[in-house]
């Protein structure tokens, strides 16, 4: 029988890259596949793998071939490659990495987090969710997966977090591992094993977007989050309240330090208004105004969007069904896709513009 190479490259696409999680076809891992009578042979990419893992892939693909062509002579030549880390960090199949920060809690970060992620998502980007606020976790809240749990899948002898789904988008939390009142007591080394698990050791899938809740601050997940992935770039948010925007453009700068330099794709203005659901053309300026077209000035960057407080998303959010999904939620929807649409385009100019943002080396 004739060996046929799209069943071939078909078999070879169920085998798992012990570093991404991702099968081997997509990460361009095989070259120069040649097949004569029953005779295939291939160049396999294995980077820097242990040779326990270098050990396992080469099974694993052999494997996988006999499985369609028993009989088949399988040749692998292992070739060095590069090493995926050295420049792309553990995600090299997430085009772009997006930090929502803040400089003080309580501005809503964390809904703007959930409905920006979920509204990319609704514009037809793959995206996924990374709540990095160990201290506070809101997605599972908000996503409607209190109590569940992360499962576990061993690749080539490594474990694997499998992240969960909500409305279809990857979501990895520590509310997700912790009782939800259970205190996290973490500090520096902890705290860092814990984000490039979440990172490194989950099993995201190819995305367009990955959007990082980061906790309100300029602590130690914030440096090591751009020590682990080179962020494409990071959005503030703020309330109009001259408080929050003196906190909020101590945590822009600390992106545009130097030696982190990761690009401020712009700025979120949260509960702008007040409008009573009785009285919908009604604005009341409780936390003032104009702070977020303030701290877009600051930044040299873009007021993407104001988000007026009222009340449905604040239940839209503790029932588990967020407001950029709600179409009865009317002007709230709109404001959120429009959101997810200003981010993507000020994501397309960065790319066009300048280059990748490269991870940060903490010097000794």
């Amino acid at each position: 029988m004739a060996i046929d190479n799209n069943k071939i490259v078909t078999a070879l696409s169920t085998v798992k890259d012990p570093i991404t999680g991702q099968d081997i076809i997509s990460r361009r891992m095989i070259s120069d596949l040649k097949i004569h009578d029953n005779q295939v042979q291939f160049h396999l990419a294995t980077a820097e793998l242990p040779e326990a893992q270098k050990s396992s892939l080469n099974f694993a693909c052999i494997e996988a071939i006999q499985s369609v062509y028993p009989d088949a002579d399988v040749h692998i030549h292992m070739q060095r490659g590069e090493k995926v880390s050295a420049k792309q960090g553990p995600l090299p199949h997430v085009k772009n990495i997006i930090a929502v920060a803040s400089g003080k809690g309580g501005v809503g970060k964390s809904t703007i987090s959930v409905n920006l992620a979920l509204g990319l998502q609704k514009l037809g980007f793959k995206t996924g969710l990374l709540d990095a606020d160990l201290y506070g976790p809101s997605a599972p809240t908000m996503l409607g997966l209190q109590g569940e749990k992360p499962k576990i899948q061993v690749v080539h002898g490594e474990h694997k977090i499998v992240p969960l789904e909500a409305f279809g988008m990857p979501v990895m939390s520590i509310g997700f591992v912790v009782e939800p009142e259970q205190a996290v007591i973490l500090r520096g080394p902890r705290l860092a094993g814990i984000i490039k698990q979440f990172i490194g050791d989950t099993l995201w899938p190819a995305l367009d977007y990955l959007i990082i809740d980061l906790p309100p601050g300029t602590g130690d997940i914030q440096l090591t989050l751009v020590q682990t992935v080179p962020l494409t770039g990071a959005i503030i948010v703020t309330t109009p309240q001259e408080l929050s925007v003196v906190d909020a453009v101590k945590a822009m700068n600390m992106f545009l330090l130097e030696s982190l330099n990761v690009p401020i794709l712009g700025v979120v203005e949260n509960m702008s208004w007040f409008t009573p659901a009785e009285l919908p053309d009604n604005k009341y300026l409780i936390f003032g105004s104009g702070g977020g077209e303030k701290l877009a000035a600051l930044g040299h960057t873009k007021l993407l969007a104001q988000i007026p407080l009222v009340q449905s998303v604040r239940e839209y959010g503790d029932t588990g069904k967020p407001a950029v999904l709600q179409t009865e939620s009317g002007d709230l929807q709109a404001r959120f896709l429009s959101l997810a649409k200003a981010l993507h385009e000020q994501t397309t100019l960065r790319n066009e513009q300048i280059a990748p943002t490269k991870m940060v080396e903490m010097k000794a």
